[in-house]
């Protein structure tokens, strides 16, 4: 199993970390399998969409933002449950098939982990199974 450190800087953003899983890949020396990104985290998450233009990110953002509102009627006392909402409908892991030594990606798809409770330190765990 692979972990990474993803540092984020604001309260919610979505970082592409498709290089990182492409590099525990080829670390790996697994030619056929699966890879599950999966992030330890209630106010995070992880998911594969369009990695082509920067704006697709800008959108989802702010569709969180409206879906999900910082200030709302929540009980939640930390004052954070539009993060834990987003994280939930994102979702903390993503699988993805591995062949011939290469993530079986679409053309313009992208894996990214999501902040919505930041800015933070996280961790991204990788787990590569062959197959």
């Amino acid at each position: 199993m692979f972990e990474h450190i993803v540092k984020t800087s604001s309260s919610d953003e979505m970082i592409n970390i498709t290089s990182l899983v492409r590099q525990d890949v080829q670390k790996s020396g697994i030619t056929s399998g699966i890879a599950v990104v999966f992030v330890p985290h209630t106010t995070a998450g992880v998911t594969i969409n369009e990695n082509a233009d920067p704006d697709v990110v800008y959108d989802l953002l702010d569709i969180f933002r409206r879906a999900f509102p910082e200030r709302g009627s929540y009980r939640h006392m930390e004052g954070n449950s539009h993060a834990h909402a987003k994280a939930s409908v994102t979702g903390s892991s993503c699988t993805v098939i591995i062949e011939n030594g290469q993530l079986k990606l679409g053309t313009w798809q992208g894996i990214y982990f999501c902040e919505f409770d930041g800015p933070r330190t996280r961790k991204v765990y990788v787990k590569l199974i062959e197959g």
